[in-house]
């Protein structure tokens, strides 16, 4: 009797379909076109939600990042849709690999798209209009910021690994981040179809013009679109790396502190995308679980407790637990006095910032920082200044500053600040740096210089030092070999936790 009333139960469920109430939670996964600006094809992945009704559920779309195809976020998209009931939409980015158009460097056809896939998610995937977030990494954290801007429906953006100043990004100080650069161009050749505005800024890098470049980034940069972003309401989580190689943290920072809305900003050691990588593949990430809360909280309504949390968490560049703020942090500040010098230009010391990728990524997986032998440099071509000891150790956090008085006898010449802690021995470990070009031979003038960001940890009895050089693989040096550099009376000023 109990056997035939199994049968029964397994073939009406067969027929009929499991009952909803009991169904277990889980996820479908489908490859779709949708069509973006202008009707041009852009490949999806579409993750819905099983087994917990006929919706309409939550929304989160995804744009692709940089030469990175619509599979980068599927494993993170399963967990959020069968864990959390979302539907996701993981699209490549328009001008990559199989969805159409041309690259635009995020221009208004790229940034109108994530609009697009909204509609499309509305009207063929049970998504609701009223609960939409999104979401991406470097290039898609670029797009999801612009989308906001743009479009009221989305309430909530989580921008990882992102600019929010394009040309503050790959131009500080009026100095190209060649390497940066040289591996956007590459891997955009690569895997897509260069549009005429990438193509025009190329040749212009190519021919030494890269000034002419910076017009294009005001409308590509969410730094000047921070009105309409607060005027939406959307609640921003930023995530970005202290050694991120293609857009540093200071940009970041900065437009973090102009937001009005509910906001979050996460800094951890590592370079680009690093800090995040594995999440999106859907492995246990901290980053990602922070994102998943701050959707819950502001796409879904859930009261999860995320918006009662310090909002800038920050994790000391060279290893330790994570320091929570109610704000950035601009606590007290010791000052360094930098004395007069002179030095010989362009010639490379082994004084540098470190290969973009490679450098930050040993820093923050296994705790290597890029480092120097502070005796083994050449004061005829870098200043050197050290600082006092700090025999109890010292907590670094927030922007170093720089006022540098100099007078270069080369009408160009390119400067590299790097501040390092330093033991005993003499040997350095990197904690920050920063390019910046002078021009006009001869005249003496007084910089003003924010170096990048950074949390720090400083051990007993260690001090800092400040080296200042012309030559950096990393960037594009302009300097004149044999030329030289007089400092005259500067400062650092460092804020301290």
């Amino acid at each position: 009797m109990r056997r035939s009333l199994v049968l029964v139960l397994v073939l009406l469920t067969t027929l009929l379909g499991a009952p909803a109430a009991i169904a277990a939670p889980g996820h479908s996964i489908t490859y779709r076109s949708i069509s973006g600006v202008g009707g041009t094809t852009l490949k999806a992945f579409v993750i819905e939600p099983t087994g917990l009704g006929n919706g309409p559920f939550p929304l989160l779309v995804m744009p692709a990042s940089w030469a990175v195809p619509n599979i980068e976020y599927v494993g993170a998209a399963a967990k959020l849709a069968k864990e959390s009931g979302y539907v996701v939409v993981s699209y490549t980015s328009r001008g990559f690999w199989d969805s159409g158009g041309e690259i635009d460097i995020a221009g208004p056809d790229t940034v109108n798209d994530v609009s697009k896939v909204i509609d499309w998610a509305v009207a063929n995937a049970k998504a609701d209009v009223t609960k939409v977030g999104v979401a991406g990494i470097s290039y898609g954290g670029g797009q999801s910021l612009l989308a906001a801007a743009n479009d009221p429906r989305i309430k909530a953006v989580a921008a990882l690994s992102t600019w929010t100043d394009l040309a503050r990004s790959l131009y500080p100080y009026s100095t190209v981040n060649k390497q940066a650069v040289e591996l956007l161009l590459a891997a955009g050749h690569a895997t897509g179809r260069p549009g005429p505005v990438l193509l025009e800024a190329e040749d212009a890098y190519r021919d030494g013009r890269f000034w002419e470049v910076v017009p294009i980034s005001a409308g590509r940069s969410a730094a000047s679109k921070i009105a309409q972003i607060n005027a939406n309401g959307t609640a921003v989580m930023i995530g970005n790396a202290w050694n991120d190689g293609i857009f540093a943290p200071g940009q970041v920072a900065d437009f973090y502190s102009k937001l009005t809305g509910p906001k979050r900003l996460m800094l951890s050691p590592g370079d680009h995308a690093t800090a995040e990588l594995f999440g999106a593949a859907g492995l246990p990430n901290e980053i990602w679980e922070s994102v998943g809360r701050w959707f819950d909280r502001h796409v879904k309504g859930a009261a999860n407790g995320v918006d009662a949390e310090q909002p800038v968490q920050l994790k000391p560049n060279n290893g330790g637990a994570w320091k929570k703020f109610g704000a950035w942090p601009a606590g007290p500040a010791d000052t360094m006095q930098l004395d007069a010098r002179k030095i010989y230009a362009g010639w490379g010391t082994v004084a540098d910032s470190g290969t973009i990728l490679l450098s930050g990524a040993l820093q923050g997986f296994l705790n290597i920082p890029t480092g120097v032998a502070l005796p083994f440099i050449d004061r005829n071509l870098a200043g050197v200044w050290s600082g006092p000891q700090y025999p109890n150790g010292a907590t670094l956090a927030g922007t170093p500053k720089l006022k540098v008085q100099v007078t270069p006898s080369a009408e160009t010449t390119t400067l590299f600040a790097y501040l390092y802690e330093v033991g005993p021995l003499g040997l350095g470990s990197l904690i920050t740096h920063k390019p910046m070009k002078v021009t006009g031979a001869g005249r003496t003038q007084t910089l003003d210089v924010e170096l990048e960001p950074t949390v720090w940890s400083v051990g007993a009895g260690n001090r800092l030092a400040l080296v200042i050089d012309t030559v950096d693989p990393r960037y594009l040096t302009e300097s004149t070999r044999g030329s030289t550099v007089t400092f005259g009376p500067s400062s650092l000023t460092v804020p301290k936790a």
